[in-house]
């Protein structure tokens, strides 16, 4: 009976077009294919610390960048309080429904691009870590020479059904071409892609000093490739003053080579 009414609650939502919810006391209307994931935001059940990361430090005069938007819940909860939001989402079967939660809302201050950021301009193959496209953990790493070992890869997950080609382009490239300059609150959550990236954006970052809230996923590399790229991590972030924990507690960067740091997923945020 349950069932039937799950379904029958589905089909009555998509066939409405879209499904209401709240995140952060801001009402939308967002899409109907992942109500179950919707109603775990609304319950503050999916990463409620990053909800509170953003409110502390965004606000009306801010201009938001996004960089993994995934289907767009820290998008459209930063588009009712920044001034502008950018948004980057390439795999293709997320950026539909991302684009599609961004028209439901009417979100005309986000610029959104399918487009992946890295450390060169080409066609990278993307290919998700937990087994299909559109799941929220499509990665580069897995066409990378530092090819992942992670625990949960299935041996498909490389393969043509799980795969797509993405245009990437360089950090500086997007930022000349878009002619935006200050960026006040830059997210990255790229599933490992962090490592590639950051290092191409050096000169940026110690230009305009964003506020960066970061994951990392150290656990996605070669074991003995985790401490050096964690390491490259503090190389590049070491520029800021003060590294907090996602819990907003201080801590010292060097912690990010910690064991902790390079077997668990830890999210920290840089500032000055």
């Amino acid at each position: 009976m349950n069932r039937i009414k799950k379904k029958v609650g589905q089909a009555y939502f998509q066939a409405r077009g879209y499904y209401p919810t709240s995140i952060g006391g801001s009402k939308f209307k967002l899409d109907p294919y992942h109500i179950g994931f919707w109603r775990r935001v609304q319950r503050d059940q999916w990463e409620p610390q990053t909800f509170k990361i953003m409110s502390r430090f965004i606000s009306a005069d801010s201009i938001y960048c996004d960089v993994g938007a995934w289907i767009g819940p820290t998008v459209v909860y930063a588009a009712k309080i920044c001034k502008k939001v950018i948004c980057f989402e390439p795999d293709p079967h997320a950026y539909k429904y991302l684009r599609w939660n961004i028209d439901l809302n009417e979100l005309h201050n986000v610029s959104s691009y399918s487009i992946a950021l890295s450390n060169e301009t080409s066609i990278q193959r993307m290919s998700s870590l937990g087994g299909n496209l559109g799941d929220s953990m499509a990665s580069l790493l897995i066409g990378s020479t530092w090819r992942s070992t992670w625990q949960q890869l299935k041996p498909n997950n490389s393969g043509e059904s799980n795969a797509v080609d993405v245009l990437a382009i360089k950090w500086d490239e997007f930022i000349n071409l878009s002619k935006i300059e200050k960026i006040d609150f830059l997210k990255i959550d790229i599933e490992g892609g962090e490592f590639a990236l950051l290092p191409s954006m050096r000169d940026y970052l110690s230009l305009y000093k964003p506020i960066v809230y970061l994951s990392t996923h150290a656990p996605y590399l070669d074991v003995e490739l985790r401490k050096e790229k964690m390491q490259q991590v503090i190389d590049v972030m070491g520029m800021y003053k003060n590294c907090l924990d996602e819990n907003l507690r201080p801590i010292d960067i060097s912690e990010l080579v910690s064991d902790d740091a390079i077997t668990n997923f830890r999210s920290y945020i840089f500032m000055d």
